[in-house]
């Protein structure tokens, strides 16, 4: 049971929240948090074992947990997901949206059922999963809080991920939008936009010869490469996105809606600024010092 100052403030004991994406890696994090800080779970996912082993860790600390396998890109898993829901807990409190991914690919080489994939798991779905959410929301009267996933990519020109861009950025205003239409109902609307992170949805986004590539370098080549990017050095991890839901989940964020929280070490702050290395320091592109490190035989 929740105790003190800051969980009092947050109010989050003894409520329900629909986790959509809640099996494993960030959705893991952010269910298990949940749980910690008293709320019930539904939960969806496609990987059924990772979800299995999540919902007992909930289960574990107390909690009551429904589960539904399902991909909730498909429109009539998602729906059966929700009347699921509706069925084991009648009323929810919280939604979030963590489901989505995409591959790096250039546009033109896309075929037409990659561009509507990339659609429907970065925005089709979510714009489903809120309509089925706001009313399990509205029955208790007291408002709610609806948390979306979406990313850095769709704050800027995302090249090699230009559909997924184009539906994560819908999402956020999408977002926004509706944070004024139910505005007076306090239920309130959301995003998160990660940048990196050590996650396997972020690797599985790469072609398969990147991941064989960066599998050769040693683990401090990647941590530099990391030093160089993210102002704060290192890539945020799960749990650094499971306390910004927990934010905007609870009572303390109950006037903050329509908002995206970038959760990135500083990368959207940087807007293209590198940490280069050889003595360069943060400048959009590398000065001499890298330079004649890259290109000392001319090349």
């Amino acid at each position: 049971m929740m105790t003190g100052f800051l969980e009092e403030r947050a109010g989050l004991s003894g409520k329900v929240a629909a986790v959509v994406g809640g099996g494993g890696g960030i959705g893991a994090a952010v269910s298990i948090a949940l749980a910690r800080a008293g709320v019930d779970l539904a939960l969806c996912d496609i990987d059924e074992a990772a979800m299995a082993e999540t919902a007992s860790a909930a289960c574990t600390l107390g909690r009551t947990v429904t589960t539904c396998h399902a991909d909730a890109t498909d429109e009539a898993a998602l729906d059966a997901f929700y009347d699921r829901l509706e069925r084991d807990f009648e009323r929810i409190d919280i939604l979030v949206n963590i489901a989505g991914g995409t591959q790096r690919r250039e546009f033109m080489a896309a075929s037409r059922a990659d561009i509507a994939q990339d659609i429907q798991r970065n925005y089709g779905y979510a714009v489903q999963s809120v309509q089925r959410a706001v009313p399990l929301i509205r029955r208790s009267g007291a408002g709610g809080s609806i948390v979306s996933f979406t990313t850095i990519e769709a704050h800027r020109g995302a090249a090699g991920f230009s559909v997924y861009a184009g539906a994560k950025a819908a999402t956020t205003n999408f977002t926004r939008a509706m944070a004024v239409e139910l505005g007076k109902e306090k239920i309130r609307l959301n995003c998160i936009a990660p940048d990196t992170t050590p996650s396997r949805g972020n690797m599985n986004g790469l072609p398969p010869e990147y991941g064989e590539a960066f599998g050769r370098l040693p683990p401090s080549a990647m941590s530099k490469g990391m030093e160089m990017y993210i102002p704060r050095g290192e890539q945020p991890p799960a749990e650094a996105l499971a306390d910004a839901v927990l934010f905007l989940a609870s009572d303390m964020a109950r006037f903050v809606s329509g908002m995206t929280l970038h959760v990135d070490g500083g990368t959207m702050a940087a807007a293209g600024f590198l940490d280069w290395p050889f003595g360069d320091g943060f400048v959009p592109v590398p000065l001499a010092g890298t330079l004649e490190r890259m290109y000392r035989d001319g090349d």
